[in-house]
């Protein structure tokens, strides 16, 4: 028997006092089913491409691309998408998510050296790259100024994206992956808000404004929202602090969620989100929160996510047929990035701060494109900028064919310039989950492969007064340790710490794991 409420919901909703009504929308149960379908396929092809990417030196993103051609209308299944829009959306949406992922990943450690130059290439080499590849386009190509101007904008921003993904095999020393990953997380605000002033004049009623106006108001907006998202990092981590749980995938849902707040707030104010979201989240994965391990895991899982989304809805918008007509310009656009525009706006921005010819010339070379640029080309569309139709498919095939060249030879220039020198790993991970009640916490230490704790006696550890091993987990049993215990490679490690010397625990461990058994250390 079919109760009248039951029919009601199924038919799409009850209006009081009226019969249910069919359902209207154009979106089924059946299509339920049919997306399903699709987007599991895509991402379980898309993880398993992570291995083809790994062997080949390709990035992923262009066999992402490359499943999102093979959907899209001109592909086997012939799904039709052409909403640049819903694309522009969509993909800002996905770059917050990567920045957020980046910034929660990035030990401050390792780039606090690297933060000034990072931010004079995401600024000073920013402008310099807009005019080279501006004045390029404009007498090779014979486009207008304000068109060449724009697509040297477009092309500015290296991608968080491929460069962290290319960055996770090419082993450098701190001082240069640093710089790149700083880069690249800085380098999209500014980019966004000159694409988004540039196509703004071009449009129909679109209103010239002097070049020191626009630059002045780009700087305001970066400075509020960098002002706003370390202000949103810092309060969010000390709320977090106060409601954190023992649930770590809670918590770590919480985290995100300051990050992604930052982003809003900053927009809704009419400054920088892209940089108020990378900078909170920078600080919320700097800061010694519980449950880091969970949250590392979650932020990594979710920016996979974004990239993967992205970057098939890009290969989906795209339309092949126009990739022909475009790859001239579009070789000479590149060229005039990577022979011209990169290495003079590193000179430009890194000659100041004694940076060697090598590490330079690395830089250069590493300046990779990848999503951000595609979505950005989508910007001047929107805005009501006519004649520009045709950057999407340029900004596509340039991407794709500087990518091929660039990503598969990085490790082969950085063996050749002598900067493949890889930094040190603690190889240590600590989670923490805090016991209110009782004012401690108790922290879960997996003792990585290449961590010298391994070999290390207990009592040899010196753990600050009030903070004992309660628990040692191996081989899948598990034991209460005595002093004398030899602690091993793969060992998971069940400390109880007061919450006062919480932090001093955490220093000890990687001391030793960094130094050995005689490495300093301090009673916290």
């Amino acid at each position: 028997m079919t109760l009248p409420w039951a029919s009601a919901i199924a038919g799409g909703g009850v209006r009081a006092g009226l019969p249910a009504e069919p359902a209207t929308s154009g979106f089924s149960l059946d299509d339920l089913s049919s997306v399903l379908l699709v987007g599991s396929i895509v991402l379980v092809v898309a993880v398993a491409a992570v291995r083809l990417s790994l062997r080949s030196g390709l990035p992923s993103l262009l066999i992402y691309l490359g499943i999102g051609l093979a959907l899209g209308e001109s592909g086997p299944l012939g799904i039709r998408f052409d909403s640049q829009q819903l694309t522009q959306v969509l993909g800002y949406a996905a770059l917050v998510l990567i920045l957020v992922e980046g910034g929660i990943t990035t030990q401050w450690s390792g780039i606090r050296r690297s933060v000034a130059p990072a931010a004079a290439l995401a600024t000073v080499g920013v402008a310099v790259s807009v005019l080279v590849v501006g004045v390029v386009a404009h007498l090779v190509l014979d486009w207008s100024w304000e068109v060449s101007l724009l697509i040297g904008a477009v092309v500015a921003s290296t991608d968080a994206a491929a460069v962290f993904s290319v960055l996770r095999r090419v082993p450098l020393p701190r001082s240069i992956s640093g710089m790149l990953e700083a880069e690249s997380g800085f380098n999209d605000a500014p980019v966004v808000l000159l694409v988004t002033a540039l196509a703004a004049q071009l449009a129909p009623d679109g209103q010239p404004e002097p070049v020191w106006q626009i630059l002045l108001v780009a700087a305001a907006e970066l400075a509020g929202g960098a002002a706003i998202g370390l202000g949103v990092g810092w309060l969010g981590a000390r709320l977090l602090r106060l409601v954190a749980t023992t649930s770590s995938a809670l918590f770590a849902i919480g985290v995100l969620s300051v990050a992604v707040l930052a982003y809003a707030a900053a927009d809704t104010l009419h400054t920088s989100g892209f940089i108020a979201c990378y900078l909170a989240a920078l600080v919320l994965g700097n800061v010694r929160l519980p449950h880091r391990p969970a949250v590392v895991g979650f932020a990594t899982a979710i920016g996979w996510l974004a990239q993967i989304g992205l970057f098939v809805l890009l290969g989906l918008l795209a339309s092949p047929e126009g990739f022909p007509g475009q790859l001239l310009p579009a070789l000479v656009v590149g060229a005039a990035v990577l022979l011209l525009g990169r290495p003079l706006s590193v000179i430009a921005s890194c000659l100041p701060f004694g940076i060697p010819w090598r590490t330079q010339a690395f830089l250069s070379w590493a300046g990779l494109r990848g999503a951000v640029p595609v979505v950005l080309a989508t910007v001047p569309v929107t805005a009501g900028t006519p004649g520009v139709e045709w950057m999407f498919d340029l900004v596509f095939v340039l991407v794709v064919v500087f990518t091929l060249i660039q990503a598969p030879t990085l490790p082969w220039v950085a063996r050749r310039l002598g900067v493949d020198a890889p930094h040190h790993r603690v190889d240590l991970a600590v989670e923490a989950t805090p016991l209110t009640d009782l004012g401690a916490e108790l922290l879960e230490i997996d003792v990585g492969l290449e961590s010298r704790i391994g070999g290390v006696r207990v009592f040899e550890l010196r753990l600050p007064k009030g903070a004992n091993i309660a628990l040692v987990v191996r081989d899948g049993g598990s034991f209460v340790p005595r002093e004398s215990e030899v602690l091993r490679h793969g060992d998971q490690l069940l400390v109880v710490a007061p919450s006062a010397v919480r932090a001093a625990v955490e220093r000890r461990l990687y001391e030793v794991s960094r130094g050995g058994r005689l490495a300093d250390w301090s009673d916290g």
